[in-house]
C-alpha cells in the first residue's frame, strides 16, 4: 500500500507540472476533481483503483499543448504518449501501463476512440461529468473568458461559428456539446449523476435566455 501511494504521489508531482500552463478550466483543480469523482464512481463499480487512480492524474497532461493548438493537437492522444513514458520512468509494469494509456487515450469526449474497460468508461464519466452542471458552466465561462468572447450570444448561429473563436462562448459550448453529454455515460452511477447536473444546467441556460431579454 505504501509502495503504491509513493508512486501515486511521485506522479501526481510530475503530472502536475506538466498541467500548470493549461487555462483555467484544465487547470489541475479540474484534475483534481475528476480524480475525487471517479474514485467515488470506481468503488461503487468495483474497478481496479489504482489503474483508475494513475489514469485520472494523467489524462490531461498533454492539455496545453491542445489550447497552443487551438484544437489541433488531440490531447488524448499527446497525453497517452506521456503518460506511457512517465510510467515507464517509475517503473510500472507493462501490462498496467496499458491498461492507463488505454483510458487515457480514450477519454476524450470529441475523440474517435471507444473507452472499452470499465476503468476507461469511468474516467470518461468523471471528466466529462466536471464539464456539466454548476462546475461545468463555471467552467464554460472561465474558457470563453480566456479566449476573449461575449457573455452570452442567444442567437448564436452554429454553423457559422468555430471552437477557439471569439464567438465560442459558453452558451455555444452547450449547445455543441455539454447538453449531449447525459446520454454518452456508461455506468449506472454515472448516469445518475449526469441526470441532477444537465438538469441544474438546463434550467440556468434557460433562465440566462429570458433575462438577457429583460425578463424577471
Amino acid at each position: 500500500m505504501g509502495n503504491k501511494t509513493a508512486l501515486l504521489d511521485k506522479i501526481k508531482k510530475r503530472a502536475k507540472n506538466l498541467i500548470s500552463g493549461a487555462n483555467s478550466c484544465h487547470e489541475w483543480d479540474h484534475t483534481e476533481r475528476v480524480y475525487e469523482l471517479a474514485m467515488c464512481i470506481g468503488k461503487k463499480e468495483k474497478a481496479d483503483l489504482e489503474i483508475l487512480g494513475l489514469a485520472c492524474i494523467l489524462h490531461d497532461v498533454a492539455r496545453e499543448k491542445e489550447d497552443e493548438s487551438e484544437g489541433k493537437i488531440c490531447h488524448a492522444e499527446r497525453g497517452a504518449i506521456l503518460a506511457r513514458d512517465i510510467l515507464e520512468k517509475n517503473g510500472v509494469k507493462e501490462e498496467k501501463i496499458e491498461k492507463i494509456v488505454h483510458c487515457i487515450e480514450t477519454h476524450r469526449f470529441r475523440g474517435n476512440k471507444v473507452p472499452k474497460s470499465k476503468e476507461a468508461k469511468i474516467l470518461y464519466e468523471a471528466d466529462k461529468l466536471d464539464a456539466i452542471g454548476a462546475i461545468g458552466i463555471g467552467r464554460a465561462f472561465s474558457f470563453a473568458g480566456h479566449i476573449g468572447t461575449k457573455i452570452h450570444d442567444k442567437e448564436i448561429d452554429l454553423e457559422k461559428t468555430k471552437q477557439y473563436s471569439v464567438d465560442d462562448c459558453a452558451y455555444r459550448e452547450y449547445l455543441v456539446k455539454l447538453r449531449y453529454i447525459k446520454d454518452k455515460m456508461f455506468t449506472k452511477e454515472g448516469k445518475r449523476i449526469a441526470k441532477e447536473r444537465h438538469k441544474f444546467m438546463e434550467k440556468f441556460f434557460e433562465r440566462l435566455n429570458k433575462e438577457v431579454d429583460g425578463e424577471i
